[in-house]
C-alpha cells in the first residue's frame, strides 16, 4: 500500500487507523445508545428539514457523533450551495 501511496503522489491512510477510526465509531454509537440505523434516519430527517431553508450538497454531508467521557455530541457538516429566500 505504501508504495502505491508513493507512486501516485496520495497518501494512503495506514490500515491500523482505519481500523481506529471504525472502532472509535462504534464505541461512540455503543455509548450513546444510538444504532447505526437511527443516526441514518436522523441525518435523514435534518436533510428534509434543512432543505426547506436551503439548497444544501446531500453527498458532501457528513453527520456523526462525538464522545468525550462525559457526553455526546452530535456534529453535522453540511455544505451549503444557497440559501432560499422566503
Amino acid at each position: 500500500m505504501d508504495i502505491l501511496g508513493k507512486g501516485t503522489g496520495k497518501q494512503v491512510p495506514p490500515s491500523k487507523n482505519i481500523a481506529k477510526e471504525r472502532l472509535r465509531l462504534v464505541l461512540v454509537h455503543d455509548r450513546a445508545s444510538i444504532s447505526p440505523q437511527l443516526l441514518e434516519d436522523l441525518k435523514e430527517d435534518m436533510l428534509k428539514v434543512i432543505s426547506t431553508y436551503m439548497e444544501i450538497d446531500v453527498k458532501g454531508t457528513e453527520v456523526t457523533l462525538n464522545s468525550s467521557d462525559t457526553s455526546v455530541a452530535l456534529v453535522a457538516n453540511i455544505p451549503v450551495l444557497k440559501i432560499n429566500r422566503i
